[in-house]
């Protein structure tokens, strides 16, 4: 090859290199993937291998140094708890807090009850009829997506407007899906509603359900 056709060979490949899209990061692809499972493992009863997976999932949108998407994360994480029944602080989120965006912090409001009015509109569209309502069970029969409604409902619980109707649905979606441990934790709620109403009956047939669900000790 001489000079002048390695020199235009060389522009040639040159311009490709210039002109060719580069891949695009992994780390998004990674980072849902793990949230997934980690999300589907919880709501299964595993709470080792969540803790995995999380782990992975904030490690790997840690690295882009954005607060709002590493608090999403946390968000989803503390929503995975409501839809079980699992009343604790949403920690990996407050330590965010103060540099979320408004409605991040609107979302941490509304999984803790405590979202007021003006909250609503800063909230996922399938949970903002909910805030303020008193009568919230059509509302959350309208939510399509499972861990959505699920989600909702442990809300209402958790700002004492659970109706009988909204345990009942928890309770169909989480077994629709096979999700453990909402199942669990809603089937105990509704048999602790029937003991407390003076039904012998139902508070048994409940409790057969939940030895059947209940993994072998």
């Amino acid at each position: 090859m001489n000079a002048r056709t390695f020199v235009a060979v060389w522009a040639v490949l040159a311009l490709a290199a210039c002109s060719s899209t580069p891949p695009p990061p992994q780390w998004p692809a990674e980072a849902k993937g793990s949230s997934e499972r980690a999300t589907e493992a919880w709501l299964s009863g595993d709470s080792r291998i969540e803790a995995a997976e999380f782990n992975r999932a904030r490690a790997e949108v840690a690295r882009t140094g954005q607060v709002a998407l590493v608090a999403r994360l946390e968000l989803l994480r503390c929503a995975t708890r409501v839809a079980s029944l699992v009343v604790e602080p949403c920690t990996g989120f407050d330590v965010l807090a103060q540099d979320a965006a408004p409605a991040e912090q609107a979302y941490a409001r509304y999984l803790a009850g405590t979202a007021q009015a003006a909250d609503a509109a800063l909230l996922p569209e399938a949970h903002r009829s909910l805030v303020g309502n008193s009568t919230p069970a059509a509302s959350l029969a309208a939510i399509k997506d499972p861990l959505s409604q699920l989600v909702a409902a442990g809300v209402l619980f958790r700002s004492g407007r659970a109706s009988p109707g909204v345990i009942a649905q928890a309770v169909d979606t989480a077994s629709a899906r096979g999700w453990r441990r909402p199942l669990l934790a809603w089937l105990q709620v509704q048999q602790e509603r029937a003991k407390a109403a003076g039904d012998a009956n139902a508070a048994a047939a409940v409790q057969r359900r939940i030895d059947l669900v209940a993994p072998p000790r």
